[in-house]
């Protein structure tokens, strides 16, 4: 099983980046799909969700209207585009993985994003 992200980097305030996440080892159709994140210092929080269908996401109020979640079960990938990036977006982002009929749980090594003028 293999969650790897991808995408993260430094940008300045205002703009824009677009992580991915792609899946290997698992039937990732059947698995609802979060993005998290963790500042330094802080507890790791849920960002975005998307269900295995891709027919339903949630979003952490902090990045309503900012972020898009969104998933290609044909290429077994997740993507989190994220617009308006605020310094206070600067995080490590990971990639989980759930499916709550044996709760399997797999999550992705992380990737930085780091916004910054």
């Amino acid at each position: 099983v293999q969650l790897v992200e991808s995408g993260g980097g430094l940008v300045q305030p205002g703009g824009s980046l677009r992580l991915s996440c792609l899946a290997s080892g698992f039937p990732f159709s059947s698995y609802a799909m979060t993005w998290y994140r963790q500042a330094p210092g802080k507890e790791r929080e849920l960002v975005a969700g998307i269900t295995s269908s891709g027919g339903s996401t949630n979003y952490a109020d902090s990045v309503k209207g900012r972020f898009t979640i969104s998933r290609d079960n044909a290429k077994n990938t997740v993507t989190l585009q994220m617009n308006s990036l605020k310094p206070e977006d600067t995080a490590v982002y990971y990639c989980r993985a759930y499916r709550m009929v044996d709760t399997r749980d797999y999550w992705g090594q992380g990737t930085q994003v780091t916004v910054s003028p």
